[in-house]
């Protein structure tokens, strides 16, 4: 089963080393990886990693994640539990005289042109893997010259179901009640 984890850890070098290091170590392999500091506090990073995992091994990971010094917390993002996007830009042949076809199909995506030159152009679409999947299989009509997609991001609707890393000295333990 495919499982979503999100992470927020310290936005430091080495860190998505050591992340990706800790999962590969344990046999896992990282379907999608998407990391971008937070726009809230630049110090901290959000990390979205999907694996190919069942929920013991999930469970065990999760624990070794949250030993690591620069993870502050770990969520493991449940089906049906969160919203989850990709974004895809593929570059697709396109003379002049079809861009209003291809206008028109993209819509059927709520896709949007965002390049165009006199032999191709560029498409951008958002949505969840199977959307993202179906747009591009739609347009291989025409001819596809490249592909880029962002891997998935995701965030848990309401609470959501979180592993907190424990506070790591007594000061710290302090801040949390002041």
């Amino acid at each position: 089963m495919k499982t979503t984890v999100s992470l927020l850890v310290e936005n430091r070098f080495g860190v998505l080393c050591r992340v990706a290091g800790l999962l590969s170590g344990r046999g896992f392999n990282i379907d999608s990886l998407n990391v971008t500091p937070s726009t809230l506090d630049p110090s901290i990073s959000r990390m979205t990693i999907v694996v190919e995992a069942n929920e013991n091994a999930m469970e065990q990971v999760t624990k070794q994640l949250n030993k690591l010094i620069d993870v502050i917390k770990v969520t493991t993002i449940e089906n049906g539990e969160f919203v989850d996007r990709e974004m895809a830009l593929i570059k697709i042949r396109s003379r002049p005289q079809k861009r209003s076809e291809v206008l028109r199909e993209a819509e059927i995506f709520r896709a949007k042109v965002v390049d165009a030159t006199p032999e191709t152009c560029i498409l951008e679409a958002t949505g969840d893997e199977g959307k993202i999947n179906a747009f591009i299989e739609f347009f291989k009509h025409y001819g596809i010259v490249d592909v880029a997609r962002t891997g998935r991001i995701a965030m848990s609707r309401g609470g959501g179901k979180a592993a907190k890393k424990p506070a790591k000295t007594p000061e710290d333990e302090l801040k949390k009640v002041v």
